[in-house]
């Protein structure tokens, strides 16, 4: 890819490496027909792991690249804001930067047209509806069901985690759902949940293929060994 900008500043003070890391991340990945995405779906999983491996320098270089290419500035917002249910505002808050400043830079007046589709009294039924969509009828007011003391985060989970973002435009769910996974596989330790998202995936109808080929695409930005949990993880929600 002639384009790719993942290297950008190293070119002059450390071109070995950035012959060779543009080369594979640039050509070789993208390239490789076993690991081919559409551009969308390619950048969307890209970013969403920058986001969970807290790369927020190169999520700027690859952000650029990213909305000349493939994917709008709501598109991009949305992945940002989404983050935060995954990652925590700690982690999130230079991304929104990141975001911010490249927008401006190009011209695109801020704050972007609004997403919202849910209020404050919707947001729990609407959110525990994406949750029994994605993971079943077991997810049914779960908060009632399950563990007494768990009984609180279960509740914000269908509130805020999924009544607060999930509900949102700008991303399908089948968006939403993969860059859940890119965010979690990314971080690292968080294996379960990256199973669960990983069959929330496939229960879509993502097939194993392409969310192994997902992993590949994050594979020069996350490294080898949270790529291979991660396929890992793909395997067991397959089975």
């Amino acid at each position: 890819m002639a384009d790719y900008q993942g290297v950008a500043g190293l070119e002059a003070t450390d071109p070995e490496f950035a012959e060779r890391f543009a080369y594979f991340a640039g050509e070789e990945v993208p390239g490789e027909e076993a690991a081919a995405l559409p551009a969308r779906e390619r950048y969307l999983a890209i970013l969403a792991a920058l986001l969970g491996c807290q790369g927020v320098d190169e999520f700027r270089v690859m952000l650029s690249e990213a909305l000349d290419a493939a994917l709008s500035p709501v598109e991009v917002r949305e992945l940002v804001y989404q983050a935060t249910a995954y990652l925590g505002i700690g982690r999130t808050r230079p991304f929104f930067s990141a975001l911010n400043e490249t927008l401006a830079e190009r011209g695109v007046e801020l704050p972007l047209e609004p997403q919202e589709t849910t209020t404050l009294e919707t947001r729990g039924a609407a959110g525990n509806q994406k949750q029994i969509d994605y993971f079943g009828e077991g997810m049914q007011r779960n908060w009632e069901t399950g563990p007494e003391d768990r009984a609180v985060v279960n509740r914000w989970l269908a509130e805020n985690c999924f009544g607060d973002y999930y509900t949102r435009g700008g991303l399908s769910d089948l968006d939403r759902e993969l860059v859940t996974f890119c965010y979690i596989a990314a971080q690292g330790g968080c294996e379960p949940q990256a199973a669960a998202h990983a069959g929330a995936n496939l229960g879509l109808g993502r097939s194993k293929d392409f969310m192994y080929r997902a992993v590949m695409q994050m594979l020069p930005y996350i490294g080898y060994p949270r790529s291979l949990n991660a396929l890992t993880c793909i395997d067991n929600a397959a089975k």
